[in-house]
Parts: structure tokens; C-alpha cells; sequence
């Protein structure tokens, strides 16, 4: 008795034509589309948005989610499914329209590791009025440039490093003493690793206190 030894591979399947849906769902819009009455077809097509709707429930909860599941529909059956549908059966050219570019900024950093960020930050301050308020702001950007340094070379830098760096970003408008302590070194990088401290947060509390109790009992 001679057996059948055909396989049937994908390869030798019709190309999906939006593979994410599946086999199933491309045979079901295939079927919707061979039904003759009308208003069956048009009652499966809804019946296989449903469907296609469940697979894809992102775009479904999205605010063009039935559009574009219906526009879907209209891909996998290759622009030829007529039906009563809510929505007009776009154009293989309406779809393959690309989108505007959007123009990217084009704003020459000075040094790039401090980043644009920084240098913003200097332009708002550069102009307020002189006082504590633009004393402490200068401060929190030098502070602000050392860490942004040590993310990028984590070797030592010292604050007479970023003071100089400060006046020459800001023209000369931004300046703190030679003298100036920034934030140590150490306490940037270990809030770099390990991310800012939470000390108010009562869980924390609660689980260290549980865990003294625990000690205290053996």
C-alpha cells in the first residue's frame, strides 16, 4: 500500500497578506468573499471584524480602532470585497501615502555630553534678575552638568571643571565661585546606580520595622 508522503508547508501556501491575523481569518475573508446574497456577506464581514477586532484588541480600543479594522478587512480580501460597511473601502494608494517628515532639530550642541537640556536651562536663567532665585538655579544646572558628565566618563571630574564649563555655555552670564562645592561625587554616582531614595514610602518603613521585630525573637 503506497501512503501519501505530500507534506503541506507553509511555503506552499498563498502569501498572508497580514500574517499577524493568521490562516484562519485570511480563509474567512476568502469564504465572505465567495457568498453571493449581499446582505449574508455583509453579515459575515462584520461577523470577521468581531473576530479580527478580539486578535487586536489594542487597535479596537484605540480611536480610529474600527476603522482601521475594517480598512484591514479590505487589505485581506485585496480591495475586493463589496459589502454594506460603515466605512468607504479605501485605495492601495491611500494606504502606501507616507506621512510628512517631521523635521528634526538641527541644534548644534556645544558639548554634547552636558546634552541641549542644559544649554535651554542656561538660556532661562542667563536673564532673570539677579538674587537668590537665580543664585540657586545657577547652582542646580553646575549640578546638573557634573552628573550629566559622570554618565558619560565616569572618572572624577572636578567642580572647577563644570564652573568653568558653566561660563563659557553661558557666555560668560552664569557664574559661581572658584570655590563652589557641587555635589560630591560619590552621591551622584550611587544615585546613578541605584536610582532616588524613597524614604517616605510606608511599605519601606513597615518592612524594615517587621524585620527588626523578627531579629528581636531569636
Amino acid at each position: 500500500m503506497e501512503m501519501d508522503t505530500a507534506f503541506d508547508y507553509n511555503t506552499q501556501r498563498p502569501r498572508l497578506i497580514i500574517p499577524e491575523y493568521g490562516r484562519h481569518v485570511q480563509r474567512m475573508v476568502e469564504h465572505c468573499m465567495g457568498i453571493e446574497d449581499r446582505v449574508e456577506r455583509t453579515r459575515t464581514a462584520k461577523a470577521i471584524i468581531q473576530v479580527i477586532g478580539r486578535l487586536n484588541p489594542a487597535l479596537r480600543n484605540s480611536e480610529d480602532g474600527d476603522h482601521m479594522l475594517w480598512d484591514h478587512l479590505y487589505i485581506m480580501s485585496d480591495f475586493k470585497l463589496d459589502v454594506d460597511a460603515p466605512f468607504p473601502m479605501p485605495t492601495p494608494e491611500e494606504l502606501d501615502t507616507s506621512p510628512e517628515k517631521v523635521p528634526y532639530p538641527r541644534n548644534k550642541v556645544q558639548y554634547g555630553h552636558y546634552g541641549n537640556i542644559v544649554e535651554r536651562m542656561i538660556d532661562k536663567c542667563a536673564p532673570m534678575q539677579e538674587g537668590p532665585e537665580r543664585e540657586a538655579f545657577t547652582l542646580l544646572i553646575a549640578n546638573l552638568m557634573k552628573r550629566q558628565f559622570l554618565a558619560w566618563n565616569r572618572d572624577s571630574v572636578g567642580d572647577g571643571v563644570i564652573i568653568k564649563d558653566l561660563a563659557e555655555l553661558s557666555k560668560g552670564r552664569l557664574k559661581l565661585p572658584a570655590d563652589q562645592e557641587l555635589t560630591a561625587t560619590n552621591e551622584l554616582l550611587r544615585q546613578q546606580q541605584s536610582g532616588p531614595r524613597n524614604d517616605a514610602d510606608p511599605r519601606k518603613r513597615s518592612g524594615r520595622s517587621r524585620n527588626r521585630k523578627r531579629k528581636k525573637r531569636y
